[in-house]
């Protein structure tokens, strides 16, 4: 799976919100999946710009 930095998502969250385009103008449009804008535009409306940004804490999975 490809990462997007935060300034990219930002983009996205940005022309989504300001109305200019809906998620699928967007995918079309960039070639991103629709469920990917969504996923940015619901953490950004829950969590603000830390919403885009990627974690930086590895996950350790027990087995």
């Amino acid at each position: 799976m490809a990462k997007y930095n935060y300034e990219f998502k930002k983009k996205f969250v940005e022309e989504y919100l300001s109305g200019k385009s809906i998620y699928l103008v967007l995918e079309d449009k960039y070639q991103i999946n629709e469920s990917l804008i969504r996923r940015w535009v619901n953490n950004y409306r829950h969590f603000g710009d830390k919403g885009l940004m990627r974690s930086r804490n590895k996950r350790e999975y027990l087995s």
